[in-house]
């Protein structure tokens, strides 16, 4: 989250200048103001107005070269559980547990990224009654939902 609101282009890496508006955008000058500034980040991060906004942005950190436009599996995994995993658990556990399974798929795309948060936020889990494979989902998501019917328990 600190990484989103200061705007840092590098996984792992604050330049002063992304550090300096950062902090300046949270209003902290010490370490204590920090450490306060932190709840209302998280407040922040979690307005719908701006957790599309934070999605993204996250996926992208995660693109640790350039021109890349895939993460790998296990990356993708931990990074839904860190980004949807409070709000989603059981759809995050389930999909990370598929994702783990599947031999198809080794890296995951953007496209496929926003599916799962639309995927989230749109179908009823974990009924999936509402979940129609002719509308335009990303065909890892058909994969999953016929999996998740396959192996109902």
């Amino acid at each position: 989250m600190l990484a989103w609101k200061m705007g840092c282009e590098k996984q792992g890496y604050f330049t002063l200048d992304e550090w300096r508006a950062g902090l300046k955008a949270l209003r902290a000058d010490s370490i204590s103001k920090l450490k306060k500034a932190f709840p209302e980040l998280v407040q922040e991060v979690t307005r719908p107005s701006n957790f599309q906004d934070f999605y993204i942005y996250a996926f992208r950190y995660c693109l640790t070269e350039d021109k890349k436009k895939c993460i790998e599996i296990p990356v993708a995994c931990e990074l839904l559980n860190l980004v949807l995993g409070l709000q989603f658990r059981p759809q995050v556990d389930k999909l990370s547990n598929y994702l783990k399974y599947q031999n198809d798929y080794k890296v995951i795309n953007m496209d496929q990224w926003m599916g799962f948060m639309r995927f989230c936020n749109e179908i009823n889990f974990p009924s999936l009654d509402n979940y129609d494979s002719d509308l335009a989902w990303p065909l890892i998501l058909d994969n999953f939902v016929e999996w998740l019917r396959e192996n109902k328990s």
